[in-house]
């Protein structure tokens, strides 16, 4: 079978450490460009300043993935897709919801396939929950997320820009997991998100979200942990409790505990490679809207100017 030729849109620490050892590690793929307005490459591999500039006069590519900021995403997918090119999305999908849905719309416009890649979803431990929970009646569920920011995004000013959504950036994770193993929509009821004085995105927030069953949701927050880092979802239910760490890659049930090594992004591509021969798509918005409506419905503080 002909390999995919596949670009890689965005050259910064995602790219490196994750997309290009799973494009490489999957014979369904081929490297074939890199683009990066910095000037950052990969040995051996054409490179270009934009995306234009490899469509005018580089090599033939079937796809991209954008691992870009998600306030650029939009333009360069749509740029994409009308040349009929197969485009996978990094967590989050765009910078809102309206632009994302018209994605949609030219992705089945074009024919090509659309991916939103939520790589958490692909954890070790996240199917087996699902499956767990499928079962059981969930009583209350606690997700503490709380990560050094300078450690996880050194110097990346996007992130406290308008729609560079702050620390939803990895929040949007532990949602991605919420929504995919609980087995009713999820739907945000409070929130008060903090905002450094001299930022436009928040450094924590405390979410109150209930399911469809009236099930209560907490969700904790935060930038500015340091020493180990927390990223936990846990599940009280009529069968005992089911916790999710390390951002799903260990599950402990009673009794019993799982745990492999991290394959999400190899999985990531394993899907984007499904999706193409299948000439489908797959653009799940749910834990975009919970951010969204966070922003929309929640309260704002301001708190003490950040430095990084």
């Amino acid at each position: 079978m002909t390999p995919t030729r596949i670009a890689i849109v965005g050259l910064g620490k995602i790219a490196r450490d994750q997309h290009l050892p799973a494009i490489a590690g999957n014979p369904a793929f081929e490297l074939a460009a890199t683009v990066s307005p910095d000037g950052a490459a990969v040995d051996g591999v054409p490179h270009f300043a934009t995306l234009d500039g490899l469509l005018g006069t580089g090599p033939a590519v079937d796809s991209v993935a954008l691992c870009t900021p998600p306030q650029v995403r939009r333009e360069l997918a749509s740029t994409a897709l009308a040349r009929g090119l197969h485009v996978l999305l990094e967590k989050p999908p765009g910078a809102t919801l309206g632009e994302v849905a018209a994605l949609q719309d030219e992705a089945a416009s074009s024919g090509a396939s659309l991916f939103a890649a939520w790589h958490s979803r692909h954890a070790a431990g996240v199917e087996l929950a699902r499956a767990w929970l499928a079962g059981r009646t969930a009583r209350r569920v606690a997700i503490t997320w709380r990560e050094d920011v300078r450690v996880w995004h050194p110097g990346q000013v996007w992130i406290w820009q308008p729609g560079g959504l702050g620390v939803f950036d990895p929040g949007i994770n532990a949602l991605s997991i919420l929504t995919h193993i609980m087995p009713q929509p999820i739907f945000l009821t409070g929130a008060v998100l903090d905002f450094p004085a001299n930022r436009a995105a928040p450094i924590a927030a405390d979410l109150q979200l209930q399911d469809a069953a009236g099930v209560p949701i907490t969700m904790d927050l935060d930038f500015r942990q340091t020493g180990p880092q927390t990223w936990d979802i846990a599940v009280e239910t009529d069968a005992g409790t089911l916790t999710l760490r390390k951002g799903g890659a260990e599950l402990e049930l009673p009794g019993q505990s799982h745990a492999d090594k991290d394959r999400e992004y190899a999985a990531i591509y394993e899907r984007f490679a499904q999706l193409i021969a299948s000439g489908t798509s797959d653009l799940d918005i749910a834990p975009l809207r919970l951010v969204a409506d966070a922003f929309l419905c929640g309260k704002h503080r301001t708190t003490d100017a950040f430095e990084d």
